[in-house]
């Protein structure tokens, strides 16, 4: 079967959109129970104006605190040289950039148009291998606008043929509204698979709208790599109305091992980890495995062996 490697985003992405304040212990205590389920590739936190996204305004101070024994690797995501560099400083192994598909969702969300963030794309490759970092690319609302509707999928394909011109340690697209359904990942999977090269290919599913389970399992069949899931499927971007929820991780999990896909996580603690964050949060996550448990039980499980 497939190679599939889970990137939790939990800690950032999860997080980032939250109205009740997360305190830096209580980010560190989620970003260890990930750790202990068997994550070993997260995103911390983000650099970006704590004006604009206060949730992650420790992110230096989350970044002190991770533990470095563990064979992980954190995640920083960044939108332009000062968060870069204030990245690079607080110690992140990889910095996360984003080139958004629509000039309208590009200025709302990180002040760029797509011209400007596919030329910011090129001078943080360029500082990333500079200061020895890695450095992965995402483009967002790749499936469909809140504000200009549609993204046409050669608007993407021209979007990544100029961003491979400094390929990144992987290349990701997001359906950042969770408007995307199967048939419209193949094609797009399909698409860009040639012009990526031997860039491994990442993907990033909210599931607003119900679909983004299917999503990820169209795009395991298209041989994806890396599947972005957050815990307890928490998640939404501040600057992209009613983007609700990430793909929940243990869900993704669930799935992906029923197929016999074994991403060498333990299901049981993920499970933990999205009731832990509940109570951090006040309110229900909207993940179905956390609420229904896996299949069979472990304690099932345990009989039959």
């Amino acid at each position: 079967m497939a190679k599939v490697q889970l990137v939790e985003v939990g800690a950032r992405d999860g997080l980032q959109n939250e109205k009740v304040p997360v305190s830096t212990e209580a980010k560190l205590a989620f970003i260890n129970r990930m750790i202990d389920a068997g994550i070993r590739r997260l995103e911390a936190t983000s650099f970006v104006n704590p004006k604009l996204v206060p949730q992650m305004a420790d992110a230096a101070d989350v970044m002190a605190g991770v533990p470095r024994d563990r064979g992980v690797s954190y995640i920083g995501l960044v939108l332009n040289k000062k968060g870069f560099d204030r990245a690079v400083e607080a110690g992140v192994d990889e910095v996360g950039c984003v080139v958004v598909a629509s000039d309208t969702f590009g200025q709302k969300n990180q002040g760029q148009t797509v011209e400007d963030s596919i030329r910011v794309w090129h001078e943080l490759s360029r500082a990333a291998k500079e200061r020895g970092v890695k450095a992965s690319l995402t483009i967002s609302a790749a499936f469909g606008c809140p504000f200009e509707g549609e993204v046409p999928l050669s608007r993407v394909r021209d979007i990544v043929e100029a961003c491979m011109k400094s390929p990144g340690v992987d290349l990701a697209v997001a359906d950042t509204i969770g408007v995307g359904v199967p048939s419209q990942v193949t094609e797009m999977l399909r698409t860009i698979k040639p012009l990526a090269g031997d860039v491994p290919l990442r993907v990033h599913f909210h599931n607003t709208r119900n679909t983004g389970i299917a999503n990820v399992a169209a795009s395991v069949a298209e041989g994806v790599t890396y599947i972005d899931a957050s815990v307890g499927g928490i998640g939404g971007c501040p600057f992209a109305p009613r983007a609700t929820g990430n793909v929940a991780s243990e869900d993704v999990l669930y799935m992906l091992s029923r197929m016999g896909i074994d991403l060498g996580i333990d299901l049981d603690k993920l499970i933990d980890a999205a009731n832990w964050i509940e109570t951090q949060l006040g309110k229900t996550v909207p993940g179905m495995v956390s609420k229904a448990g896996g299949f069979p039980s472990s304690a099932q499980a345990a009989c039959a062996a």
